[in-house]
């Protein structure tokens, strides 16, 4: 093939800074390094920049070369994207990298944000009248300071127009799959996810925290653990407020206050979110039939799987393996 018949590589420009996570930056770099063209040549050219150029230390201490954002730019742009980092660096630093950015804002066909890299867009007011997310130690600020801005502190990442924002660290490698996908469709971006032999390529309204994670948090203390592993255990038998009691040695209304006061949520909503991440995982990695994993997770029935699938992921089991899980080409 003549150099001449060669599709042109999809620009996307990472913007980074003293104190950049050095993840944030590499993470969706090596994701859209991965994809290939037809011809076999490289779909995206990916260039690192910063306001000055030159090396720029990362948060761990590395220095990444990066070209003069002005010079990154000349080019027509697909893709801009901000990582994140330390989010109280110097004014003057803050000052200089917001300037820099406020001119090319509008030239890119995408525009995002990687972690806390969304309140830099959002000082600029890029985020305005978008929904949008950061790492969730930052939503609250990004909320309080910026009400202009819809702030969805679950997500792991949020698409709203052509403003693309992700969560922390690995969340941005989530990110860069949702736009490979949109580039190139789920086949190329389920291949990059196994290319980097991730699990499965996550879809953006999914929580921050898994549902055992949030769990160990809120359960501070870990006075339901054993009974939370003969839940997971038991998740077709009756999970009823007497039933759990019982486990739990406790009178049925001693137990369903002290639960509460705990976990922060009743018995029937934990064991409600525990029967539905059971669901996902069966509908990621297996070919069960929708019907079965009801029965299998305690639900019964196919339509109060999707109710509860529906109110915890926004999309409904059939919609959600076939995006997503391994198993989607073995029917349902």
């Amino acid at each position: 093939m003549d150099a001449s018949d060669q599709v042109a590589a999809r620009k996307i420009v990472i913007v980074t800074y003293e104190g950049a996570k050095l993840l944030d930056v590499t993470g969706p770099m090596q994701a859209f390094a991965e994809v290939r063209a037809e011809d076999g040549h490289a779909a995206y050219q990916v260039l690192l920049a910063s306001i000055g150029g030159g090396m720029v230390d990362t948060d761990v201490g590395i220095a990444l070369p990066t070209l003069r954002l002005e010079d990154a730019m000349m080019r027509e742009t697909d893709t801009l994207l901000v990582a994140g980092g330390e989010v109280t660096a110097p004014a003057e630093a803050r000052a200089q990298l917001r300037d820099g950015l406020a001119r090319f804002l509008g030239r890119p066909r995408r525009l995002g944000s990687i972690c806390t890299g969304a309140l830099i867009l959002a000082e600029l007011g890029a985020l305005d009248g978008h929904e949008a997310t950061t790492h969730w130690s930052a939503c609250d600020q990004l909320a309080r300071d910026h009400p202009a801005v819809t702030v969805r502190p679950d997500a792991i990442f949020v698409t709203s127009g052509r403003i693309w924002t992700s969560a922390g660290v690995s969340a941005g490698i989530d990110m860069a799959l949702a736009m490979i996908e949109e580039d190139f469709g789920h086949g190329t971006a389920l291949n990059v996810a196994r290319m980097l032999v991730l699990f499965l390529k996550r879809p953006g309204g999914q929580s921050q925290f898994s549902v055992e994670l949030r769990r160990q948090i809120s359960d501070v203390r870990g006075r339901f653990d054993r009974l939370h592993d003969w839940i997971r255990a038991n998740l077709d038998k009756d999970l009823s407020v007497p039933a759990l009691a019982k486990v739990a040695v406790m009178s049925p209304r001693n137990f369903a206050r002290v639960y509460l006061e705990e976990t922060g949520e009743s018995p029937a909503r934990a064991v409600e979110k525990l029967r539905v991440d059971a669901a996902r995982r069966l509908l990621e990695a297996t070919g069960e039939a929708v019907q079965r994993i009801a029965g299998l997770t305690g639900f019964g029935d196919d339509e109060r799987l999707r109710r509860a699938f529906v109110r915890a992921h926004g999309i409904s089991p059939q919609d959600y393996r076939s995006r997503f899980g391994r198993g989607r080409d073995q029917g349902a």
